[in-house]
């Protein structure tokens, strides 16, 4: 009787969506009489007319003991906590062995565990600043991997949310930078280098380089605009 809000439940799951999405604050079986839409035409008529169900059960894979990893969303706050450390860590993984979809996706995961148990604390009390701090070099992490994913947005902008917090994060300048230098902010790049300069003078070589990778961008993006602009006055 149950089988089509259960059903819907996997499918949003599947989906990436809350399982619980656009559920009623009622018992189910008030839920079951009620005339609005699963959202899926088979549960639907399921649920007018209900029938005995027949299930095929699938084995996909079989995991060995204790390496069973629960989605973020099924997690106690608890277990959220002690899962993040390990997320870290194959994210990690998976970027040294040059998977960066892979290893965003986990940063990603972990960003959430600790998003999740941020909002149930007061917006800058110890609690919340603690979580944030947690956040932070997952969220740089997730955005070295946006960079190499030419993403450059988004390493903007949470770059320039980390700094909008903590001023002197020398990583968050130093990606900002490389991501205003590949979308031609010049000046803004110049200025992300400088200051990572300031906090941090031992990475000039680092910054000396990209500097130079930056110059010699904007000389060939000149000669190649003096072609093509010449192209066009000269017809």
């Amino acid at each position: 009787v149950l089988y089509p809000l259960v059903s819907k439940s996997l499918r949003n799951i599947a989906a990436g969506k809350d399982p619980l999405e656009g559920q009623r604050h009622c018992c189910s079986i008030a839920q079951l009489h009620e005339h609005y839409s699963l959202g899926y035409p088979d549960l639907d008529e399921l649920q007018k007319n209900p029938q005995p169900l027949i299930f095929d059960i699938e084995v996909l894979k079989v995991e060995a003991p204790g390496s069973y990893q629960q989605d973020p969303w099924a997690m106690t706050d608890e277990e959220k906590l002690q899962a993040v450390p390990l997320i870290h860590k194959e994210g990690n993984e998976l970027y040294r062995q040059g998977k960066v979809q892979e290893a965003a996706a986990k940063y990603y995961d972990a960003i959430a565990c600790l998003k999740n148990l941020q909002m149930k604390e007061q917006l800058g009390s110890p609690d919340w600043i603690e979580l944030d701090q947690k956040i932070t070099p997952l969220l740089l992490n997730y955005c070295q991997c946006k960079l190499q994913c030419e993403e450059y947005y988004e390493v903007l902008d949470h770059c320039s949310s980390i700094l909008n917090k903590y001023e002197d994060n020398v990583k968050a300048y130093f990606k900002r930078g490389k991501a205003h230098a590949a979308v031609w902010n010049v000046a803004e790049a110049q200025a992300d280098f400088a200051k990572v300069l300031a906090l941090d003078p031992s990475l000039r070589p680092v910054v000396s380089k990209e500097l130079r990778s930056l110059e010699a961008r904007l000389r060939e993006k000149d000669a190649e605009d003096k072609i093509r602009f010449k192209g066009i006055f000269s017809q």
